[in-house]
């Protein structure tokens, strides 16, 4: 006598399932990426968590015995990094009610247990495959414009003060522009795509302080990350890059770093608009796509600048953690105002000649 045979049905994605009257059901058929989740609380400290890396495709919410069934779509929908999440609704009894609030709130689909696993699954699929699920930071800063607007009196001192120290320092920019080309070939101003307030990317530039092919580099000195080897980030994944005695750095380009000169082209970056004097600092891409969990998020609702707590907190020493940069990002986007912009700004030169090579 043979045994019956237990078909299983994939789904290729990453799943999240909250609720608890189908999920030994749905766990007996379905064979998957999937986080099964009862407790509400659980459920939005789960999305809140999620980084631009680690949302996940689909999310399946039970209907029946959920009181918070729609109050929950309706947080995803209004999360701008949870845009692309695919949203199912999962019913045990037929109510046309739901079904109608269901279809008002855009969701992805709506089942009615009993159902075909098949076809559920073959539904699925085609939503991951058909359906743009990861949002790009162009349609979060988009759609985070209306949240942020520089105050007039900040832009304005920013222009008036930007204006001013970049004709005086005119001399020093040729002078800098000279060295860096003697010593090695390539561009004198390096130009990189960076991520502001409200997740706007722009180009940020700088005296090029490194090699030409100090990009090409980075992929093999990932050990060599102070952050990533720190004891909060042991597998080696961190938000943040910071080398010590970084081997790509030129001999000019580390007494422009000693004295933040490679910084001054930021000026224009702040005459421009695309930064303020006093902000948070601009992150690359790759740091920006992992900083954008509830938790985290909040310093992109401040300004970007060419200054900020970090620089005149802890800069240089070694224990600046991750934790505490991303904390006094998040303060600053929560607290700035014109009288701790001033006093970051006499706090900074001081703290312009670093004490290591990072």
């Amino acid at each position: 006598m043979t045994s019956p045979t237990i078909e299983f049905h994939k789904v290729s994605a990453k799943i999240v399932y909250f609720g608890k009257l189908l999920k030994e059901v749905i766990s007996e058929e379905l064979d998957g990426d999937i986080t099964y989740l009862e407790d509400p609380a659980d459920f939005k400290r789960y999305l809140d968590n999620q980084s631009f890396l680690s949302v996940p495709d689909i999310v399946l919410i039970e209907v029946d015995e959920n009181n918070q069934c729609f109050d929950q779509v309706k947080y995803i929908k209004k999360n701008p990094l949870l845009q692309g999440l695919i949203i199912v609704l999962l019913g045990v009894k037929e109510d046309k009610a739901w079904r109608k609030k269901a279809l008002e709130l855009k969701v992805n689909d709506y089942y009615t247990y009993p159902f075909p696993y098949e076809d559920f699954c073959e539904r699925m699929n085609f939503l991951v495959k058909f359906k743009l699920i990861k949002p790009k930071l162009m349609d979060i800063a988009q759609q985070m414009e209306v949240e942020y607007k520089i105050p007039r009196t900040k832009r304005v001192f920013d222009i008036v003060a930007s204006g001013f120290a970049l004709l005086c320092l005119l001399p020093l920019f040729v002078i800098v522009a000279i060295l860096v080309r003697l010593e090695s070939k390539g561009k004198i101003i390096y130009k990189s795509k960076r991520v502001g307030a409200g997740y706007k990317i722009f180009d940020f530039y700088k005296f090029r302080s490194m090699r030409s092919d100090a990009d090409k580099m980075l992929a093999s000195m990932a050990n060599l990350n102070q952050y990533a080897n720190s004891e909060e980030n042991k597998d080696n994944k961190s938000a943040f890059v910071k080398f010590k005695n970084d081997p790509r750095i030129t001999r000019v380009g580390s007494f422009l770093r000693k004295t933040s000169i490679d910084e001054l082209p930021q000026l224009i970056n702040v005459l421009i608009g695309d930064m303020s004097l006093v902000g948070n600092r601009p992150l690359p891409l790759y740091e920006a796509e992992q900083l954008t969990t509830n938790e985290w998020s909040t310093r992109f609702l401040g300004p970007a600048g060419l200054t900020g707590l970090w620089q005149i907190s802890k800069r240089g020493q070694d224990d600046m953690s991750e934790r505490e940069r991303k904390e006094l990002d998040n303060y600053y986007a929560s607290n700035y105002s014109i009288f701790l912009d001033m006093k970051i700004i006499l706090k900074t030169i001081p703290a312009l000649i670093q004490k290591e090579n990072v």
